[in-house]
């Protein structure tokens, strides 16, 4: 139900009278700011998410002199961005846990639990998820501004018992364990499935074995330093990460992006999500045993790799980005051509599309498989292809538009049977979007500046969002007087579609897993930030 943000505002202080103060203007984040009592969090978060039908985004925590929980939710454009922040005294470190009415704030706050050692009352199973307990000790707290990353742990004490949870009881129930290296999968995953027969009963992901600690590594760095970052998060979405940082630091020094690097930016944001696309299709036709769709779509993606390098430099647009801009202008006849080497894969990408829909061999084992409905994809917070393949539309291209999406004329492929063909034709069908959206701002590219001639660093803190490929993207930074990264906070769509994972996997035979991993198009990278 969409409400009008002045109503909100009066709403939320008249439930929660004297523990609630809502402000009715938007502040420097672009955000509506909702301040609570701990105690209230719960009912205020589940008011937003469930009455109001904001999502879920994230939750930000930070650590100075107190503890500050930033909840952050968003709706479409009327709605905007809504921050439930709540504060503690330094010493507490117990608050409700949100999860026990919002799903999809389970993995935020079993993160913040082990990395920050706040525990979260309620929670119905906190500890051993980014440390794992058969490696690490408890409250190790690694997130904490005591803890010295410089300096390797003095000490490991692991719990010698731990093992995998198992939650099915029946009488011949048995744990099936997949990984931790498995092939279909980028990076090292351990999935435990339970069964007593064919089918997968529950389904388990157990990731961060490569954990990286981006967010610590960035601390005390210098803010042009988090581009670099940023782009390592996911080399497939590089430019997606790299430009929700930079968004972060501009609304925060208020940096003023001139339009040809705009329009610029929206362009390899397209090419990138294009190429992202091709290569889950790619992926699903190998999982299925395809191997000639999957050699095409894997020179379609080759095609278009090279337009990339040939453009920029860089496959992938590493170092591509900048505050302010790009650190190199495109030729615009250059543009042009390129363009229309899009243009041209995009046909033959269409005609693969074709081609696989008329094998019934291959429908069959997508079609009713690794269902999702919209409820489920709503609860657990899915973004992104994933979600949309389940009827959940949000896109904050459209949603929250930047870069100047709101003056470009594309769809938003939305299907609803939830399913993996379902997510098949989204990944398609938005490939396709991308072609159009670069071959319109191809014609139409200002001139001038490619970055901000002055860019001049201060203290604040920002949002920075965007659809990545895989989808929401959300960077929080917070930068010190000398525009030193007081606190950076990274939320890919990976994690959040990792955490729904399982509800695609369950109750469908073993042969399946693979096809419905690849359906995902998940990164295990990206979650291990």
């Amino acid at each position: 139900m969409a409400i009008e943000l002045g109503q909100m505002a009066a709403q939320a202080q008249t439930r929660w009278p004297g523990r609630v103060r809502a402000d009715t203007e938007q502040d420097a984040d672009c955000a509506y700011r909702i301040e609570c009592e701990p105690q209230a969090l719960p009912e205020v978060c589940n008011w937003l998410f469930s009455d109001l039908g904001y999502s879920f985004g994230g939750l930000v925590v930070e650590e100075a002199a107190r503890w500050e929980l930033r909840y952050l939710f968003y709706g479409d454009r009327e709605q905007g961005w809504v921050h439930v922040i709540a504060r503690l005294s330094a010493d507490q470190t117990r608050v409700p846990s949100v999860s026990t009415l919002i799903h999809a704030a389970d993995w935020h706050e079993r993160e913040a639990e082990d990395l920050f050692g706040l525990v979260f009352e309620g929670h119905p199973r906190l500890g051993d998820f980014v440390l794992h307990n058969d490696t690490w000790q408890e409250n190790l707290t690694p997130m904490r501004r005591s803890f010295d990353d410089r300096k390797p742990a003095a000490w490991r004490t692991p719990d010698s018992d731990w093992k995998p949870r198992q939650i099915v009881e029946e009488a011949g129930a048995f744990l099936m364990p997949i990984g931790p290296i498995y092939s279909t999968a980028t990076g090292p995953a351990h999935f435990v499935l339970e069964t007593i027969g064919e089918d997968v009963i529950r389904a388990q992901p157990r990731l961060f074995y490569a954990y990286r600690g981006l967010e610590k590594i960035a601390q005390g760095r210098a803010a042009e330093d988090l581009l670099l970052i940023a782009e390592r998060i996911s080399g497939t979405s590089a430019f997606a990460h790299s430009l929700g940082a930079c968004q972060a630091v501009e609304r925060i020094c208020r940096i003023e992006v001139p339009p040809r690097a705009r329009v610029l930016r929206v362009w390899a944001a397209e090419l990138e999500r294009l190429r992202h696309h091709v290569g889950a299709i790619e992926g699903i036709c190998e999982s299925t045993g395809l191997v000639v769709a999957a050699a095409q779509a894997a020179i379609i993606e080759e095609d278009l790799l090279r337009i990339s390098g040939a453009l920029t430099g860089h496959r992938y647009f590493f170092g591509l980005n900048a505050l302010g801009g790009l650190t190199i202008d495109l030729d615009d006849c250059a543009l042009l051509h390129a363009a229309w080497q899009v243009k041209a894969a995009v046909s033959r990408l269409s005609e693969l599309e074709r081609m696989l829909s008329m094998s019934s061999s291959f429908l069959d084992r997508l079609e009713e498989v690794g269902n999702v409905g919209a409820s489920d994809a709503r609860e657990f917070g899915l973004v992104g292809p994933v979600a949309r393949a389940s009827g959940v539309s949000r896109d904050l291209r459209r949603a929250h538009p930047y870069l100047g999406y709101e003056r470009v004329d594309f769809d938003v492929p939305c299907e609803t049977e939830g399913d993996g063909y379902a997510r098949l034709r989204v990944f398609f069908g938005e490939a396709a979007q991308s072609a159009r959206i670069i071959s319109a701002v191809s014609s139409s590219i200002p001139q001038g500046a490619f970055r901000a001639p002055q860019v001049s660093l201060g203290a604040g803190a920002a949002l920075g969002w965007v659809e990545a490929p895989r989808g929401a993207a959300l960077h929080w930074i917070r930068l010190a007087d000398d525009g030193v990264v007081d606190r950076y906070r990274i939320i890919t769509p990976s994690f959040a579609n990792w955490h729904g994972f399982r509800l695609g996997a369950e109750r469908f035979a073993f042969q399946d897993f693979p096809i419905i991993l690849a359906t995902f198009a998940l990164s295990v990278h990206e979650n291990d930030r």
